[in-house]
């Protein structure tokens, strides 16, 4: 469905589906099972953190993607936020404007407790906001195959969000567009070393390499300590920095806009600059010393093609 100026579109992530889906598919089926009661119990072990952050959730993309479809009205994200696994992301996900719905699990090993909650949410959201075009289901199970069905039928553009290997087929065929989270752009694909046998999985996490007996390593850095060395950096590296996140920006809604059309169609670069606005509201081209969005696109000049023809500027990703 092509992008209209008023779509409006809604966003509800089923957080610990995702977030144990993507686990499974970098570290091997059913790690996340097999970890689960080490996880829970020493979160801070540096083995357990290791793998917990080789398996981080880039939650920029999927805002991103979403924000491809038009103005988020609301974005929501259903999980235990006391769980020290969620609780890592709840920083980056305030920070996205996302709603933090609280989750109580009826049962200590529970996978999944957002189903109903989320269901019974959007429906409401959908008669509440007769406005909505558009719907984001970012999940995998098949228990949201009558959710899509609905948002159908109530007239709305249903999207589905979920990790290769772990989605449902029905849940995809029952979505008017359904796209894997692994392509999205700013996701690091997991290595193919990385996916290993069940049997394999927990042996890595129970017993620790070879060399550290013989050989001390240092303490890996913790999110909290490399946020707070990142503050204390120059604003010189600050403000290259900005330049780095301006142009890895445009890249991904080149990537977007060009996903929508064809590979090689030019884009207008209006509507380049309002989705990278839409991605990053905090965007300004004049805040990183360019006169003009034109200017700012050819400096980008090794990613970005423009096309100047009379008043129309039109620009496309220029391919290696």
């Amino acid at each position: 469905m092509a992008e209209t100026p008023d779509a409006r579109v809604a966003v509800y992530l089923d957080f610990d589906n995702i977030v144990i889906s993507w686990y499974d598919r970098v570290h091997g089926r059913n790690s996340y099972g097999k970890d689960r009661q080490r996880i829970t119990e020493n979160p801070n072990d540096p083995e357990v953190a290791e793998r917990l952050n080789r398996a981080m959730i880039e939650v920029g993309a999927i805002i991103d993607y979403a924000a491809s479809f038009g103005t988020l009205v609301l974005t929501r994200a259903y999980a235990d936020w006391s769980s020290p696994v969620n609780a890592e992301y709840r920083s980056q996900l305030v920070a996205r404007a996302v709603d933090l719905v609280q989750l109580f699990p009826a049962a200590a090993y529970a996978k999944n407790g957002a189903d109903i909650r989320l269901a019974v949410d959007a429906v409401e959201d959908m008669f509440r906001l007769p406005d909505l075009t558009h719907v984001v289901i970012v999940a995998g199970d098949s228990d949201y195959v009558p959710l899509a069905q609905r948002c159908k039928r109530l007239g709305r553009y249903v999207i589905g969000v979920g990790v290769a290997g772990s989605t449902a087929k029905s849940l995809a065929a029952a979505c008017d567009e359904f796209e894997s989270y692994d392509s999205l752009p700013g996701v690091a694909r997991p290595a193919k070393s990385v996916n290993r046998t069940p049997a394999e999985a927990p042996a890595e996490l129970a017993a620790p390499p070879a060399d550290t007996a013989t050989k001390p390593k240092a303490a890996p850095k913790t999110r909290a300590k490399a946020k707070a060395a990142k503050t204390e950096e120059p604003k010189v590296e600050e403000k290259i920095d900005d330049q780095g996140e301006a142009t890895r920006l445009l890249e991904r809604a080149l990537r977007l806009g060009h996903d929508k059309a064809d590979a090689d169609e030019w884009l207008h670069s209006s509507a380049v600059k309002t989705h990278m606005r839409r991605m990053d509201p905090s965007f300004s081209e004049k805040a990183l010393g360019y006169r003009s969005f034109s200017d700012f696109l050819k400096s980008r000049d090794d990613i970005a093609e423009l096309e100047e023809t009379g008043h129309e500027r039109l620009v496309r990703l220029r391919e290696p």
